[in-house]
């Protein structure tokens, strides 16, 4: 579910489940683990990358509709585990969004450090609204670090997803490129930062990224028992079915 790739003292982590990279249980604790393995292992950055054409469809929701409570909240807990191991992480990570990368996988993206975008037909934002789920606070808070308040306030409570031109115009990606050129850019963006003195950029990064750190003050487990919730309330349940039903007629033709 995630192939592991060293390229020189940067890693880069490349989700592998096919066909979309959706996001489970498994793979969250699996990404999670590897985040803070590459800090061990000793890498001075990360790449987070994907497949062509798509960086991760977001969570699973087909998987996720069959899961119980239980389940459901170990899910929404692993997912907000990865994003402190992203937003906390001492060395910097940039997310190659080498296609689609709605919902979860443009969450991903704004914890990283830089975002480099494949240009073409493909779409990101948080689109949690259209499906029926209230945007989680903490998620709200990175959004607006990364694009300003009047853009987060736009694209989250309309729920919009947006090209990569629009993304790139509103902040939400940093530069898009050919997608043969997504990973090693975002591979040269890094090793580039890392040139700088390493103190003082690591000492600014920290002090520039504290508010990703401080999202997570509003994140409890009441805040979490409330969108399990909400996930099983009749409304999100009717539209989470009706996304799953075409995503497998498409899965099927």
């Amino acid at each position: 579910m995630l192939v592991t790739r060293d390229h020189g003292g940067i890693r880069e982590l490349r989700l592998d489940r096919p066909p979309v990279n959706a996001l489970n249980l498994a793979l969250l604790e699996l990404l999670k683990t590897s985040l803070a393995g590459a800090r061990r292992d000793g890498c001075a950055g990360v790449v987070l990358s994907g497949s062509p054409g798509c960086f991760s469809g977001g969570l699973d929701v087909p998987e996720l509709l069959r899961l119980g409570r239980t389940e459901m909240t170990a899910t929404w807990t692993a997912l907000f585990a990865v994003l402190v191991e992203l937003a906390s992480s001492e060395i910097p990570v940039a997310a190659a969004l080498t296609g689609h990368s709605p919902a979860g996988g443009t969450v991903l993206a704004i914890f990283a450090d830089y975002r480099v975008m494949a240009e073409g037909n493909y779409r990101l934002g948080l689109n949690e609204v259209q499906v029926g789920l209230s945007l989680p606070e903490v998620i709200f808070r990175a959004l607006r670090y990364v694009v300003g308040e009047r853009q987060a306030e736009r694209l989250a409570v309309g729920g919009l997803l947006v090209d990569p031109i629009e993304a790139r115009r509103v902040g939400l990606v940093d530069e898009v490129v050919p997608g043969a050129e997504v990973i090693p850019r975002a591979i040269t963006w890094t090793t580039e930062l890392l040139s700088r003195p390493a103190a003082a950029m690591a000492n600014t990064r920290a002090m520039a990224r504290r508010p990703l750190r401080e999202a997570f003050d509003s994140l409890t487990p009441a805040v979490i028992d409330n969108l399990v919730d909400e996930w099983f309330g009749a409304e999100t349940q009717a539209v989470m079915r009706s996304l799953a039903d075409r995503l497998g007629k498409r899965r099927s033709e």
